[in-house]
């Protein structure tokens, strides 16, 4: 007769075996547990199988066997996750760096700027028909026919012609001097041929307002000069002393009569003259024979002129003040 307590050993008995057998499959390693072997269910029962070293590795790996291993685990799994992302972070920043190193400001600047202009290019014209209108018009033909509206363009390299070729330009009738006072400018092209070497055309005038006592000869130039719109010092001294202070100012002083607004100077008492102070006139009029006619005033005149004729030969003997 057997009895249960002998059963309930061989029970325990072989509950220990299957756990000594369990324990069997892993051996401590380093503080974690190492799978050598494997259980492997088998018609017959269940038993161990030796593995690979590698392949329990990769088993450990995979499926932990205790709860340290699970959480160092999932740690490294996390630390690679962020390597990996770190790494990738670090390939983009890299390769948008280097893309912006290599990159040419020129380059932007070349694709904003405008495309090439172009010019018309002039066709020569009559002079009896508008300017739109070309002599050198050819009719279309073919494709082009159907864009005869385009204008006929060139390059930034086209030539500009004048509406009719057989025109000229007359250098003559442009202004060659550079004076700033454009009655001057105008008297001096005149006179180009004949202006003193280094003259100056915008030389000190000397002038800051009529200065002179009225219905005087010398009030009276400054007076007519100014109409004229021709410069005229404001102290010039008495009639005789102008050429003087004329040259000194740098205005031009000769003994020939040029021009209308000319000064003709008197010297003391020549051609009836004042025998102290001299006189000053304004030439008005220039005649064929060289003579000329004046007008004048003085003290006695109250504001009012007069005029007189004076041959060429008298002209010839006095200061001449021009511009």
């Amino acid at each position: 007769m057997k009895h249960a307590a002998h059963k309930a050993a061989k029970v325990s008995q072989g509950k220990e075996q299957r756990e000594g057998a369990s324990r069997r499959l892993f051996a401590l390693e380093h503080g974690t547990h190492t799978a050598k072997a494997a259980l492997v269910q088998t018609p017959s029962g269940t038993m161990a199988v030796e593995i690979d070293q590698a392949l329990a590795a990769r088993i450990n790996e995979v499926a932990p066997l205790t709860r340290r291993a699970m959480r160092e685990s999932a740690r490294a799994a996390e630390r690679r996750s962020h390597i990996i992302a770190s790494t990738s972070l670090a390939a983009l920043v890299g390769t948008a760096a280097t893309a912006m190193a290599f990159a040419k400001p020129a380059d932007s600047a070349l694709a904003a700027t405008d495309a090439p202009t172009t010019t018309t290019q002039l066709k020569r014209v009559s002079t009896n028909e508008a300017a739109s209108r070309s002599q050198d018009r050819e009719p279309l033909s073919g494709a082009d026919a159907q864009t005869s509206s385009a204008t006929q363009t060139s390059s930034n390299e086209g030539n500009w012609q004048l509406g009719d070729s057989s025109g000229s330009l007359d250098v003559n009738s442009m202004s060659r001097s550079t004076a700033n006072n454009p009655a001057v400018a105008a008297l001096m092209d005149g006179d180009h041929d004949a202006l003193p070497a280094g003259f100056d055309p915008n030389h000190a005038t000397g002038d800051s307002g009529n200065a002179y006592e009225f219905s005087q000869c010398t009030w009276w130039v400054y007076v007519r000069r100014h109409q004229l719109g021709l410069p005229a010092g404001s102290h010039m001294g008495n009639g005789n002393m102008w050429g003087n202070s004329a040259r000194a100012l740098g205005y031009w002083v000769d003994h020939q009569a040029r021009h209308t607004g000319d000064i003709m100077v008197f010297a003391a008492g020549q051609d009836g003259a004042d025998a102290a102070y001299g006189h000053v006139a304004i030439i008005e009029k220039i005649n064929s024979d060289g003579s000329v006619e004046t007008s004048e005033c003085g003290s006695v005149m109250n504001g009012k002129t007069y005029s007189k004729t004076y041959s060429a030969q008298q002209v010839a003997q006095h200061d001449i003040i021009h511009y």
